[in-house]
Order: structure tokens, then C-alpha cells, then sequence
């Protein structure tokens, strides 16, 4: 049996009424399960990587794991290396994509995920760059990355923390659904899963199903965006490609 794909890309770190990754914590350990002792945490989507880094640190130790944080190791790339499991945390998707060019950390993630098998949870920004790109990030452009290619971990783009449209809103400017589609009026552009807070999505190999409190909308290049329950098989999404 060959090396298995473990992904767990999660819409939002922080549900309303709740603690740090409180909605989804039953499903972290079900995912790391007992054969993960210690993560690797990459907090570069957020400036004060020191905090960032206790905030996960205390909620990890909580559910049993113990958490390293790549920014006070010497050698991010050697950190990647060792480590049996990565976690990337939210912020600013731009400011995290760039550092980890930066880092030099793109093709050696890549490598340990799809070449070695070990488990990877995204939240928000790290679910954002786990796809093909960052293209439908909801975060503004602070820095630039020298590309918004990301880990191409799955062949679609997430948008997390996906708003759906307001029937009674008085706002004039556009909706999450009407920047999704314009997105998709550029040539070969790749699905969009767009998941709303609560929801997360399980990629066990070439299996993938939708997981937590909400359902996600799926947009494909010039078709009705399609509503998934949670629960729902999305393993067709592993097999789509570009301008599906």
C-alpha cells in the first residue's frame, strides 16, 4: 500500500461563542489520533509569531500533543524535514504564502504531505495555501509573494469563512458568490470549494468528505454554485482539474 494523503483544511480557526479551535477539537484528534506525539506549528500569518505560538501551544498540550513552532527553530527547512505533522494557522494569507517562499518551505512541505504521508491541518490562511492557489482569499495584499501558487496539496481553491449573500442588505459592493465568479471568468481557473464557518474538509487519500457545523457551496466555472451538506462525499473534487 502506497503513501496516503491526510489533509484537514479547516474553514475558521474560531467559531462565534466559542475558544481557539474549540468546534473542530474532536476531529484534530481524530485525524492526529495517538501515532502523532509532537506538531510542527508555522504561525507566519500573523506578526507576533511569539503569541500566535502560545495560543496553539496551550491548545494542543490540552488535547494531548505536544507543538513546536517553526519560527524559533534555526532551520525551518530541517524543522519540516523531521517533523511527523504541520499545522499552519490563519492570518494573512499573502504574508504567509511569501514567507514560505521565503523559507524556502514550498517544495519541502509539499514533499513531506505527498511523498511521505504526514498528516496536514490548514485553518483559514493554512487552508488557503494547502490548494492550487490564493486567488480567493478574502485578505488583502499587505506583501507580495513571488507567486500565488501554493501547495497545490488538493486541485481546487478553498475560500474560507465564505458569507453567504445578504437578501436584505443595503451594501452595494460585490458578495462573496459575485467575486467567486468573477474569479472564474478568467481562463483556466480551477474549482472553488467555498466553506462557511464551522464547516472543514477531510481528504483521507483519495477519499474526501465534508466535516463540522455548515455546509460548503462548490463554484465551477460557469455553472450554478452547487450546496453540500455536511456529511457529504466530496471525493470527486480530488479527481477535477483545471476549468472544471
Amino acid at each position: 500500500m502506497g503513501v496516503q494523503k491526510r489533509l484537514l483544511l479547516v474553514s475558521n480557526s474560531t467559531l462565534h461563542g466559542g475558544g481557539y479551535l474549540e468546534h473542530c477539537q474532536e476531529q484534530i484528534k481524530k485525524f492526529f489520533g495517538q501515532q502523532v506525539k509532537k506538531v510542527l506549528f508555522i504561525p507566519y500569518a500573523l506578526h507576533d509569531r511569539d503569541a500566535y505560538a502560545h495560543k496553539a501551544r496551550t491548545k494542543f498540550e490540552s488535547l494531548g500533543y505536544k507543538l513546536d513552532s517553526i519560527h524559533e527553530v534555526a532551520d525551518p527547512v530541517e524543522a519540516v524535514k523531521k517533523s511527523e505533522a504541520i499545522f499552519i494557522g490563519g492570518g494573512n494569507t499573502f504574508r504567509l504564502l511569501k514567507t514560505l517562499y521565503d523559507n524556502g518551505l514550498i517544495s519541502e512541505i509539499r514533499k513531506r504531505i505527498l511523498q511521505d504521508g504526514i498528516p496536514y491541518m490548514g485553518s483559514s490562511a493554512g487552508t488557503n495555501v494547502a490548494t492550487v492557489g490564493i486567488n480567493t482569499t478574502n485578505d488583502m495584499p499587505i506583501v507580495c509573494p513571488p507567486s500565488l501558487k501554493a501547495l497545490g496539496l488538493v486541485p481546487f481553491n478553498i475560500n474560507p469563512h465564505y458569507l453567504d449573500p445578504d437578501v436584505n442588505s443595503t451594501h452595494m459592493g460585490e458578495t462573496r458568490e459575485q467575486r467567486i465568479i468573477q474569479y472564474h471568468e478568467e481562463p483556466d481557473t480551477p474549482p472553488v470549494l467555498a466553506l462557511r464557518e464551522g464547516s472543514m474538509l477531510l481528504v483521507e487519500d483519495e477519499k474526501s468528505s465534508l466535516l463540522g457545523l455548515t455546509g460548503a457551496r462548490l463554484f465551477l466555472r460557469g455553472k450554478t454554485p452547487i450546496e453540500y451538506e455536511p456529511g457529504t462525499d466530496l471525493s470527486f473534487l480530488l479527481r477535477m482539474s483545471l476549468g472544471s
